[in-house]
């Protein structure tokens, strides 16, 4: 799969975003996992932090390198995926679903609009 289920948004820094009820669910797509390979740690920012669209906000590590994960909304950090700590390979197995990252509830200026559509991902990724 490389376009995500439907209803997900994309940022052209490879992450999905499902929002429901001003919150936002952020993942890896799945191209990106397929790109990096095998993942094998996983840093994000802890509940109750502030993340900014098109800034780092944590970093995902897999058997070829070392990438930040750059915020693809703004708001405050309500959730992470606690799963990731023991087993960050769910983001390879499961990317748009057990393999999530955070929720974000999102603000006024959460930047939504900078999204992409699954076609307009697809075309940013060549397929």
């Amino acid at each position: 799969m490389t376009s995500g289920p439907d209803g997900v948004l994309f940022s052209r820094d490879h992450l999905w975003v499902r929002i429901t009820d001003g919150t936002a669910r952020v993942g890896l797509t799945d191209f990106a996992q397929e790109t990096l390979g095998d993942i094998v740690d996983i840093s994000v920012p802890e509940a109750n932090y502030r993340v900014t669209a098109g800034q780092a906000c944590g970093d995902i590590e897999s058997t070829k390198s070392v990438n930040d994960l750059v915020a693809p909304v703004s708001g405050v950090v309500t959730a992470i995926n606690t799963d990731l700590d023991e087993r960050p390979e769910l983001v390879n197995t499961d990317p748009y679903g057990g393999g999530w990252l955070i929720d974000v509830r999102l603000g006024p200026d959460a930047g939504t609009a900078d999204l992409l559509s699954a076609a307009d991902y697809a075309q940013l990724i060549g397929r």
